[in-house]
């Protein structure tokens, strides 16, 4: 094997070694995770960015349909709130802004057909800061809107994994009675 061939192929076998590891010891990506219900109710509007996301990670997370009537869905998820903030973070000596804190907070719930509530009020929360300068004012206000399209994605993201990880409440079992052993004398 000529010296550059073995330099090409280093790199190669390296890879492979860690792809054959990480196979070996479990690794898999994180496919889509099954909901406990099996229709949904969401409560944003269809045209929103979040009500499409929300619909659309719903539908991918295996076999929970969307339904558009509320009383003929399992649960509902409804949407309390979607707040967007911007706070400026910095001046310039002249007083000019120089960072702002962009902001977005989510509130919901998910009840089932009888309104009971399953997870209560719930607030998520992301924060994302960004310089600011008045000479490139076009190309801020579009990674201003970029950052809050990623808040969202965020947020989003969030959610789905509350959702995931609720389960509806198991009764439980009666425990059968231990018979209880009279104390032991001492002589």
């Amino acid at each position: 094997m000529t010296p550059s061939l073995a330099r090409l192929a280093r790199p190669f076998l390296a890879a492979l070694a860690l792809a054959t590891l990480a196979a070996g010891c479990g690794f898999h990506l994180r496919g889509p995770q099954p909901l406990a219900f099996a229709t949904a109710y969401v409560g944003a509007s269809q045209y929103s960015e979040l009500g499409m996301a929300l619909r659309r990670q719903i539908a991918l997370s295996g076999a929970t349909k969307i339904e558009e009537d509320a009383k003929a869905a399992d649960v509902q998820l409804q949407i309390l709130s979607n707040k967007r903030t911007r706070e400026i973070l910095s001046l310039t000596a002249t007083g000019k802004v120089r960072e702002y804190e962009l902001g977005q907070t989510l509130r919901f719930r998910l009840v089932d057909r009888d309104n009971k509530e399953l997870i209560p009020p719930t607030s998520l929360s992301v924060r994302r800061e960004y310089t600011f300068s008045d000479e490139m004012i076009l190309g801020k206000s579009q990674e201003e809107e970029l950052l809050y399209r990623d808040m969202e994605s965020d947020l989003v993201g969030q959610l789905m994994r509350r959702l995931v990880a609720w389960r509806p409440e198991q009764p439980s079992e009666p425990q059968p009675e231990q018979p209880s052993e009279p104390p032991s004398e001492q002589p």
